[in-house]
């Protein structure tokens, strides 16, 4: 299967164009952003779990990264609530599940053989720091040699310089309405943009997003 699979393209999903799909889990349903493979792939998608649904056992071939939009995410490692960043480094393995339910962003098969950090941070409780221009602010969440990952809040009307993307960048809009020259990106819009990409971002309302750079250099269908 090959879902936005040519990364040397251009991509965007806004929250109109959803298609949920059934898991095998009974109860999980997915929405695919990127996916290269069938049910082990290189894969970027929205995971939602019903209330007292669960996943099968598995481990992580590739590694797993993910957010945690909505609910409350378990496994035997200890319950996430929303705004929880996870990092499950390749050969790790859990059987995830939930009470309340809850809504994923979730990457699997993207960790360089290097990085072994395995970790979880509540964003609604860590500090940001100023960014590089006023209105700014990031929250940090990891950098290993193929990618850096953090959260940057905006403030209204925030304008950033134009610049060129090295590798790549991935965005995922968590509030308000993120915008470039290409479009207006609200609440729930994914955009990846390739390597040495270009663009002038801003955003009126302010948002908050989730961004991943650099890991787009080499990557290939």
């Amino acid at each position: 299967m090959k879902i936005n699979a040519d990364f040397s393209k251009r991509a965007v999903v806004r929250p109109e164009d959803y298609a949920w799909a059934p898991s095998p889990a009974a109860g999980v349903e997915r929405m695919m952003l990127d996916r290269v493979g069938d049910e082990v792939a290189r894969a970027t998608s929205l995971v939602r779990f019903a209330p007292g649904s669960q996943f099968d056992a598995h481990s992580h071939g590739g590694g797993e990264e993910f957010l945690v939009l909505e609910g409350v995410f378990s496994d035997e490692t200890g319950d996430f609530p929303a705004g929880s960043y996870v990092r499950n480094p390749i050969g790790t393995s859990h059987t995830p599940h939930t009470d309340p339910g809850c809504t994923i962003l979730v990457k699997l098969h993207q960790f360089a053989e290097d990085d072994t950090a395995h970790f979880s941070i509540d964003t609604k409780t860590a500090a940001f720091r100023p960014g590089m221009v006023e209105g700014l602010s990031v929250l940090p969440l990891h950098t290993a040699s193929n990618e850096n990952v953090a959260l940057v809040r905006w403030a209204p009307s925030t304008k950033f310089t134009p610049h060129q993307h090295w590798g790549g960048e991935e965005i995922f809009v968590l509030e308000g309405t993120f915008q470039d020259e290409h479009g207006d990106y609200p609440a729930g819009s994914w955009l990846r943009s390739p390597h040495l990409s270009t663009h002038a971002p801003w955003s009126d309302e302010g948002c908050l997003i989730y961004v991943k750079t650099g890991h787009l250099a080499f990557a290939a269908a």
